[in-house]
C-alpha cells in the first residue's frame, strides 16, 4: 500500500489521465476517487489544481471525441454496441435519445454526472451531425464541470482523505485488498443490477419471419413501435402504431383485450419493448410479444419498410 501511495503522490497527474481516459472509453474503473485523491493532494501543495484538471478534461475530449468519430461513422449501430458492453441498463439508448433530443449538444454539460450516458451522448453526437465546434465546446464545458467538482472536493475534505491515505498505508497489503474489494463490489453491484433488470424482462418473443408470415397470411397483429421519435424516422414495420418515448410510461392503447400484440424497439435485448410489453400485460393483454432483435432484425431479413 505505501508503493502505491507514492505512486499517486509522483504520478498523480499521469493516473488520473489515464484513469479518466479508460473510464471514459467504457471501462468500469471510477476516476472520481483518483479525482478526490489528487485534489487533496493538489491542496496540500503537491500538485498544480489548473494542471490537474486540464489533464482530466484533455483525457476526457480524447475519448469522448473517438465516440463522436464512431457515431459518424457507424450511426446508430454504435450505441446498440456500446450498450452491450456497458454495465448500465439495456434501455440507455433510448433515454440517451430523449435526453439529447429535448436539449441536444448542451446535453453534454450534464452528461458526466449522469450513469451510462456519457460514451452514449458523444456517438449520438456524432450520429446526429452535431457540429465538431459545437461538441467540443460543450464537451469540454461538461468535462470541466465534471472533473472540476471532483477536484474541488478533494481539496474541500483534504484532510479526510490524507487521513484515509494514511490509514491505507498503515494497513499495508491489507490496504491494497480493500481496494480491490471495493472495485470488485462496484462492479459486482452493476452486474446484478444489469442481470436483475434483464430478468424483469423475460417472456416470449416472436421472430421476425414468424411476424411476416402472418402479415402474408392476412393475419395482422397490432404492432407497436416505442422507438424515439428521431429512430423513428428512418422508417417502420408496415401499419405499425407508434408510441414515442414521451408516452412510454404512460401511453394510452385502446385495441380489444383479445387481440395480438407484437412490440418492437431497437436496443439491446429487446429492452424497450419488453417494458411495453409487461405495462399492456399489467392491463389485462394475454397475447402480447417483443419483437425478436426488433426492427434491426426485420430490415437485416430484407422485410418491407414504411418510410
Amino acid at each position: 500500500m505505501e508503493t502505491l501511495y507514492h505512486l499517486i503522490e509522483q504520478y498523480g497527474l499521469l493516473i488520473v489521465f489515464f484513469n479518466v481516459l479508460v473510464e471514459q472509453l467504457g471501462a468500469p474503473v471510477p476516476a472520481y476517487p483518483t479525482l478526490i485523491i489528487t485534489g487533496a493532494l493538489a491542496q496540500n501543495g503537491q500538485y498544480s489544481a489548473a494542471l490537474l484538471l486540464a489533464l482530466a478534461v484533455v483525457a476526457a475530449l480524447i475519448a469522448d471525441y473517438f465516440w463522436y468519430l464512431a457515431g459518424r461513422r457507424y450511426g446508430r449501430q454504435i450505441m446498440s454496441r456500446l450498450c452491450r458492453i456497458s454495465l448500465s441498463p439495456d434501455s440507455c439508448v433510448r433515454q440517451t435519445e430523449s435526453i439529447y433530443l429535448r436539449w441536444g449538444a448542451r446535453s453534454l454539460l450534464v452528461a458526466k454526472f449522469i450513469p451510462g450516458f456519457a460514451s452514449i451522448a458523444s456517438a449520438l453526437s456524432g450520429t446526429m451531425g452535431t457540429r465538431r465546434s459545437s461538441f467540443l465546446l460543450y464537451d469540454a464545458i461538461g468535462s470541466a464541470l465534471w472533473a472540476g467538482l471532483g477536484i474541488f472536493l478533494g481539496s474541500l475534505f483534504s484532510s479526510a482523505v490524507d487521513d484515509l491515505l494514511s490509514v491505507l498505508a498503515q494497513l499495508g497489503h491489507y490496504g491494497m485488498l480493500l481496494i480491490g474489494i471495493a472495485l470488485a463490489a462496484f462492479i459486482a453491484n452493476k452486474w446484478w443490477q444489469r442481470r436483475r433488470f434483464r430478468k424483469s424482462l423475460e417472456m416470449a418473443r416472436i421472430s421476425v419471419q414468424e411476424l411476416n408470415n402472418m402479415l402474408e397470411e392476412g393475419i395482422a397483429p397490432t404492432i407497436i413501435d416505442v422507438r424515439s421519435p428521431l429512430s423513428q424516422q428512418d422508417g417502420k414495420i408496415p401499419g405499425a402504431v407508434t408510441i414515442s418515448n414521451q408516452e412510454i410510461q404512460t401511453f394510452i392503447f385502446d385495441g380489444p383485450i383479445e387481440e395480438e400484440v407484437v412490440v418492437y424497439c431497437a436496443c439491446p435485448n429487446e429492452a424497450s419493448a419488453a417494458m411495453v410489453a409487461r405495462q399492456l400485460m399489467q392491463r389485462g393483454y394475454k397475447k402480447v410479444r417483443p419483437l425478436t432483435g426488433g426492427i434491426d432484425a426485420w430490415r437485416a431479413a430484407g422485410y418491407a419498410i414504411d418510410v
